[in-house]
């Protein structure tokens, strides 16, 4: 699994959760929510430091990451991270991973 996180977005995370340089954003598996792969679960923020990461990129200087215990979610598939003007918000894409 591979994550991408576009800089419009990275500038929604800077903004919504006061990051600065160094920081760092998890994204992880929560039960319940709407919009995720798997019924019943859907994804979550949190600004952490990664612990055992499976995948990351930085941004800007902030690190974006998942962790080795929620790939299970992402069997098959990337996150895309992009921001939406329209809904002035971010957006979770997930295409088949190559």
């Amino acid at each position: 699994m591979q994550i991408s996180i576009t800089k419009p977005a990275s500038n929604w995370f800077v903004q919504e959760m006061d990051l600065e340089p160094g920081s760092s954003v998890r994204f992880y598996v929560r039960y319940g929510g709407m919009g995720g792969i798997i019924e019943g679960f859907s994804l979550g923020i949190s600004a952490e430091q990664p612990n055992d990461p499976i995948t990351s990129e930085e941004v800007q200087g902030i690190t974006f990451f998942v962790e080795r215990s929620d790939a299970w979610y992402f069997e098959g598939v990337d996150l895309n991270v992009k921001y939406s003007r329209k809904w002035d918000d971010i957006q979770y894409e997930y295409p088949p991973h190559n």
